[in-house]
């Protein structure tokens, strides 16, 4: 009996044995069956959107630099790909040329693309797939959002791509390019959205959808479709060390560009609204000397005179926590919104000021044509004080050299403590003070008495003057 137990017990630990190795094969298998069902299905997508995107060549009588227009990118860690790609021919070559990819967007003949890619042109010629060609005119460009509307005539009614919510796009989702990388015609590239949000330095409406679907020279201006065939963002740069893909590119979101093709519509230029207000980001640390639960909002640096921030009461040291009935999440939000806010609307905004939240109403001007935005602006005593700093009152001979206006008064940061709690908050020498804890400083005695009263908080808020504008730092008091 035990014979024939031990028997039945290794044929069982046999039989046992043989069923999980099977399990682990499926349970191994399983997700790439699942997987391969899941992908989209591109073949009838692709046959019904190809038709709608276009090559664009522009070009344009080469300047002393060989490069077609200003560089958009110039200055951040794209402005090799540009250059790159503008450099392709000789510098002493009569003509430059751009090369492109662009979408209709109205049957009509209306082609959205990027500004860079048509900028300065003397000639912009689309070609569509079918290899027809036409020459196109120039409607209007908008080098802020690197935005460019043209238009073709063609005689007959063009098919057109469907503008989607790139605000409703989530990452992770799947999309679609279609473009003319390197000149090759409708070359159809997948990924998916790597991130959102993305802030590159090109400009001051910063805000790129990132996608690791293959984009290269020559893609810029061409759409980047979700799983409906709807155009999500405008594809417009990547970034390289080499000028080829990387599995990083940065795409304009559409929602951003639907306001902006209108007015270009339109208008053939891009009118903005504009408050007349500088603004910085709301830190942790700001957050806690301002009252606030958690950092948000946009801390205003500076009102300008005259300007509608001004007008509507405003204040230095406000944080504005709504704008239209949008919440403010981050401070780069409040300068798209306000842009893109008709001029002349009335508009309400949640203002925090000393703690309290108030309610405000503003007109919306029109923005100057040298004014990028409600700009972020990242921008003697003996011995060190409490907080670790040296200070000396702001005269005429150190005026200039501090880069504050004559009728401006403070005290500046001769020297700081290596490891104090202004060093450490990212103060520096050469900074001129201007307020401590909401109290005015124009002189050493009014910084002293300032200073003494911030004994017992636990986070000192200072406003000062780096390079000509204006900052917020909270200083943790050590007392």
């Amino acid at each position: 009996m035990n014979a024939r137990f031990s028997r039945l017990s290794v044929r069982g630990c046999n039989l046992g044995l043989s069923w999980v190795l099977a399990l682990v094969v499926t349970l191994t298998i399983w997700p790439l069956v699942t997987s391969a069902e899941g992908l989209p299905e591109l073949t009838t997508l692709v046959k019904r959107l190809k038709p709608s995107v276009v090559n664009i060549h522009a070009t344009k009588k080469a300047d002393a630099e060989g490069m077609m227009g200003r560089n958009p990118f110039e200055g951040t860690p794209f402005e090799h790909f540009f250059k790159q790609f503008n450099d392709q021919y000789p510098k002493d070559r009569s003509e430059s040329q751009n090369l492109g990819s662009g979408f209709v967007i109205d049957p009509e003949g209306f082609i959205l693309t990027n500004h860079h890619v048509v900028e300065g042109a003397d000639k912009i010629t689309v070609r569509f797939p079918d290899e027809r060609e036409f020459t196109a005119k120039m409607i209007g460009g908008d080098s802020k959002t690197d935005l460019a509307l043209i238009r073709i005539e063609t005689g007959e009614k063009l098919p057109v791509v469907d503008m989607g919510d790139s605000e409703a796009t989530e990452v992770g989702a799947w999309v679609l390019a279609i473009g003319n990388p390197f000149g090759l015609d409708a070359t159809v590239t997948v990924g998916i959205v790597s991130a959102k949000g993305r802030i590159i330095g090109s400009g001051p409406y910063d805000d790129f959808i990132q996608t690791d679907a293959a984009i290269n020279p020559g893609n810029s201006g061409g759409p980047l479709f979700d799983m409906q065939g709807k155009v999500v963002g405008i594809n417009t740069a990547i970034f390289s060390r080499s000028g080829g893909n990387m599995g990083i590119g940065f795409a304009i979101p559409v929602n951003l560009a639907k306001s902006v093709v209108t007015q270009l519509k339109n208008n053939g230029h891009v009118t903005r609204g504009w408050l007349g207000i500088g603004i910085q980001t709301v830190t942790p640390e700001l957050a806690q000397a301002l009252g606030l639960k958690e950092p948000r909002g946009a801390l205003i640096t500076h009102v300008m005179p005259g300007g509608p921030g001004e007008k509507s009461g405003l204040k230095t040291g406000d944080v504005i926590l709504m704008f239209d009935n949008h919440e403010i999440n981050r401070m780069r939000e409040l300068p798209t919104m306000v842009a893109a806010t008709e001029v002349g609307k009335k508009v309400s905004m949640d203002v925090l000021r000393d703690g309290k939240h108030i309610q405000m109403s503003a007109t919306t001007g029109v923005m100057p044509p040298d004014e990028d935005a409600e700009q972020p602006k990242i921008g003697s005593k003996p011995d060190n004080d409490r907080l670790g700093m040296q200070v000396e009152p702001v005269s005429e001979r150190n005026r200039s050299r501090l880069g504050v206006d004559p009728d401006q008064n403070g005290v500046a940061v001769l020297s700081l403590l290596p490891g104090g709690p202004a060093a450490e908050a990212g103060v520096q020498r050469g900074d001129v003070l201007v307020e401590l804890n909401r109290m005015k400083i124009d002189s050493l005695a009014s910084y002293e008495k300032a200073l003494e009263a911030t004994k017992g908080k636990s986070t000192v808020l200072v406003r000062l003057i780096r390079s000509g504008d204006p900052l917020f730092i909270a200083i943790n008091n050590k007392n």
